[in-house]
């Protein structure tokens, strides 16, 4: 077994691996990308803690390969493509509502409910894809959703939030972990991207998004780990300065560290530097996050 500079999740893939690869790419060419991706993970026994397979990270170093000239994988089929933008529907549950204004307490019990099921999929997809300035995407990668509603007066969504993988590189969350590339590689799923927030704009309520990123951040680490058997130790978002100033993030003790090159998240090859520099704010879910982090 020779060391091919490849790495899965972390970890080395040696030449007996990847020819492994090839020969099921190679014998089951009517299979999908996805069916690929849950085959190799059988076989080379790439799970997660909880047992579950790595498909979907999987489908994305197969990509990888092929983008590279090692593999020919199969065309794509049917179905949204991480990173992409879809089709946001336009239903009367998306519609804007008359304003909602006060203080966090008149909106009673603030409930914050894990995204599930088709119906709740297609609120908070046309939700964020309406509402939101960056729009929906396909986000990469593992992945979880929340729809936040108030009780009072009545039963109404008024925020969403997404969780998805973390940036590749981000060299001021890099420096305050104080990893190599190596030790990243390895432990960079232990840490979660607050991919998309979103307070829908007739909602008008001081100090509900702090509140809202202070409770979220005390139920996702549990709700990783049972959808991933991973336990973060770090969330991280960006935020575009020319848009906001980052002040309910703040409010809510996450870390500003810097701002980013403009690269964008899945650029490895600096094609992107200085397009659209962005802060980068972090937040420590253990008191020794760093240190986590850095385990060899």
């Amino acid at each position: 077994m020779h060391d091919i500079g490849l790495s899965f999740c972390g970890r080395e893939v040696r030449s007996r691996e990847l020819g492994l690869i090839l020969d099921v790419v190679g014998r089951f060419p009517g299979l999908s990308r996805g069916e690929l991706a849950l085959t190799i993970c059988e076989w080379l026994d790439w799970r997660r803690p909880n047992g579950r397979l790595k498909g979907r990270e999987a489908r994305e170093f197969l990509e990888g390969l092929e983008s590279s000239g090692v593999v020919i994988l199969p065309g794509k089929r049917g179905g949204r493509t991480p990173g992409l933008a879809t089709k946001v529907p336009v239903t009367e549950a998306g519609e804007a509502r008359p304003p909602l204004e006060g203080l966090v307490g008149d909106l009673g019990p603030i409930v914050i409910e894990l995204v599930q099921g088709l119906e709740g999929n297609r609120l908070f997809r046309e939700l964020v894809g309406r509402y939101h300035y960056l729009g929906y995407r396909v986000p990469f990668g593992a992945q979880l959703r929340y729809l936040v509603y108030a009780s009072v007066p009545e039963r109404v969504v008024v925020s969403c939030l997404q969780f998805s993988s973390p940036a590749w590189r981000m060299s001021s969350r890099d420096t305050w972990v104080g990893w190599d590339d190596a030790v990243r590689r390895r432990n960079l799923q232990r840490v979660v991207n607050n991919s998309r927030f979103l307070i829908l704009p007739w909602v008008r309520v001081r100090n509900l998004a702090s509140t809202i990123l202070s409770r979220v951040a005390k139920r996702l680490p549990e709700d990783w780990n049972a959808a991933y058997g991973v336990e973060p130790v770090l969330l991280e978002t960006l935020v575009d300065p020319t848009r906001f100033d980052g002040g309910c993030y703040r409010a809510a003790n996450w870390i500003a560290l810097g701002q980013t090159t403009g690269r964008g998240r899945m650029d490895r090859h600096s094609l992107r530097v200085g397009a659209a520099p962005k802060r980068v704010l972090i937040y420590p879910l253990v008191k020794d996050a760093a240190e986590r982090l850095q385990v060899v």
